[in-house]
């Protein structure tokens, strides 16, 4: 076993595909692309989605729409965000990452409650808390729920924001019994691949509250990720929402 990121479209997905109705979604009227979205966030509880290319995009628009330039964010050490996006919280959000130890990529709420920091003259302000369920790099673990409630305490408490990349949420919700509601509940926004467990061949999914995914769809433009007729790769990703 490669990865869950080398997977076959069905025949359904590639049907889907070649039938998808299209149209700009940079004017924001692909009406395939408008279903994925609002099915998205229908399943997490949120109020508007964003198709994007790639759940690395998904997580930076998330890092620059939270964070502003100079702030802080609180990542786990062997998180993918830190480790695998290539920088892009330096090179493109222009924000700090500070990185905390885990048990196994369970992030103790004490630990985060320490490093969350007001801002001051000397210090960046904490913006944003990234917890990633399930995590890659420590065997797909899962974050359970109680743990995630935990954390949304204390970043509540402390006026921060708290992003799941949750790449392979889907994962998470069948080895815990759970709705995609409970944790789009417990998190501001939210991003989810369609193209690991899911099946789909392309794409990420970014949920959220209406006002953020209206900076977000700016930021993703601003990323080089507008797309145009793209309802033929959103079509794959409903089918995928749709029968899993």
């Amino acid at each position: 076993f490669r990865s869950d990121t080398v997977t076959r479209p069905t025949p359904a997905m590639r049907e889907a595909a070649a039938r998808a109705e299209v149209g700009d979604d940079v004017f924001e009227d692909d009406p395939t692309v408008q279903a994925l979205e609002g099915r998205a966030a229908e399943r997490f509880g949120k109020e508007a989605g964003l198709f994007v290319p790639t759940g690395t995009m998904a997580n930076l628009i998330a890092l620059m729409v939270h964070a502003r330039p100079g702030e802080e964010v609180l990542v786990e050490e062997r998180s993918h965000t830190y480790n695998n996006e290539v920088g892009g919280a330096a090179a493109v959000a222009h924000v700090l990452t500070r990185t905390l130890p885990s048990e196994r990529g369970l992030l103790d709420a004490d630990v985060v409650r320490r490093a969350c920091r007001p801002g001051n003259l000397h210090n960046p302000r904490t913006a944003l808390l990234v917890v990633e369920n399930t995590h890659n790099f420590w065997g797909g673990a899962v974050v359970p729920l109680a743990r995630l409630e935990a954390l949304r305490e204390v970043t509540g408490a402390a006026g921060v924001a708290l992003h799941v990349d949750g790449a392979r949420i889907f994962n998470a919700c069948v080895a815990t019994t759970t709705e995609p509601a409970a944790w789009g509940a417990l998190c501001d926004t939210l991003t989810f691949c369609l193209s690991k467990g899911l099946g789909a061949p392309v794409g990420s999914v970014l949920v959220g509250p209406r006002p953020w995914i209206d900076l977000a769809r700016r930021a993703r433009k601003m990323l080089g990720g507008g797309m145009r007729q793209v309802g033929v790769l959103a079509a794959p990703g409903l089918v995928a929402l749709e029968e899993g």
